[in-house]
């Protein structure tokens, strides 16, 4: 086989998670030769293609991710494992003489929140988000790895995904808890009064724009936002998983800043001040450039069914998980304590 028709060769630092596992068979389906590095704990319900090469390593080791890498040298490497801005540059160090491509797997989280104007494009102002240190930290890793491409010519493609899930994940604040909340007849708290606008994106959409982006010298030093044109507000969101699974939702409406006061160890609730709590809906123009066959395919109509039959085949990784249940009742029974009260002092009811 010639060079110019080797198959791309691709390692993914991760590769089973609700993203990059699609990104990886999508990869493996076009062709390349993909290698994936992990702790090796793989779920099931993820399970990678034959052809698929897995390496055994904690990502954040460096020693031991060189160890198992060894001499070996990829046209890209994707990192979905990244957090902060130590951790980019170390990797930055690493990859630099290994590498054509290294795609950074940063967050549409980083754009300043209020949005002072929709639609969000890459242009939109990012920076730190105090409510979200997970969005603060991409936002200076982003950083780092960009000021490395200025000065020493570090061939990095940034891609920022918004709210991203697959079958086994759903996309409510709690997952799969919330869907047996709504199967019990419980109450949900939805923040806000559940009509801002939020984007979901199913990662098999997702795959197409990342997997795309591979092996193209064009993107190094961009930046691209990936996510379906999927728009709905949360009270349609919520309301078309529960159709899906044949119950009725039971929404309570809660102001975002009550969460972060009455669980502030819930990980959802700094989501719903820094992120959830604006509306988000992106412009998908830059993607498209790129990768002229970007072609979003699954509505949440469409997926909302997939995960209840998912949910069927796989109630012991479905099942809800009962600190999350704590919380969420916590949440409603403050939401109701508090009207009690307001009601008591005679306001109307």
């Amino acid at each position: 086989m010639s060079a110019d028709t080797a198959p791309l060769d691709v390692l993914y630092l991760g590769g089973t998670g609700t993203i990059s596992a699609s990104c990886v068979r999508l990869s493996a389906a076009a062709g390349m030769r993909v290698t994936v590095v992990n702790r090796g704990r793989n779920r099931q319900e993820r399970a990678l293609p034959g052809e698929v090469q897995t390496l055994v390593a904690d990502v954040a080791d460096e020693t031991a991710l060189a160890t198992a890498i060894g001499d070996r040298t990829f046209d890209a490497v994707v990192n979905f494992l990244s957090y902060d801005e130590n951790d980019a540059l170390r990797k930055a160090a690493l990859f630099g003489p290994r590498t054509g491509q290294y795609v950074h797997i940063s967050s549409a989280s980083i754009y300043a929140k209020p949005v002072r104007q929709v639609p969000i494009d890459e242009s939109t102002p990012t920076g730190p988000n105090p409510p979200l240190p997970y969005a603060t930290a991409k936002w200076r890793a982003e950083r780092a790895l960009l000021d490395a491409y200025a000065e020493n010519g570090f061939p990095v493609t940034i891609v920022r995904p918004s709210h991203t899930y697959d079958d086994a994940n759903p996309p409510l604040p709690g997952g799969w808890t919330v869907v047996d909340r709504m199967v019990r007849g419980a109450e949900i708290p939805v923040h806000g009064d559940g009509t801002s606008l939020w984007t979901l994106t199913h990662a098999e959409d997702f795959a197409q724009g990342l997997v795309g982006l591979l092996g193209n010298p064009r993107t190094l030093g961009e930046t691209f936002t990936i996510t379906g044109p999927d728009v709905y507000t949360w009270d349609q969101i919520y309301t078309i998983m529960a159709t899906a699974l044949g119950v009725e939702a039971r929404l309570v409406h809660v102001a975002s800043e009550m969460f972060p006061l009455v669980a502030p160890n819930w990980f959802w609730s700094g989501e719903m001040v820094g992120d959830l709590g604006h509306s988000a809906v992106f412009d998908n123009t830059k993607i498209r450039t790129f990768v002229p066959g970007f072609a979003p395919r699954l509505t949440f109509h469409r997926a909302a069914a997939r995960m209840v039959a998912w949910r069927e085949n796989h109630p012991e990784s479905t099942r809800g998980d009962a600190g999350d249940d704590a919380v969420l009742t916590r949440i409603v029974d403050a939401y109701h304590a508090a009207r009690e009260i307001f009601v008591a002092k005679g306001a109307p009811a």
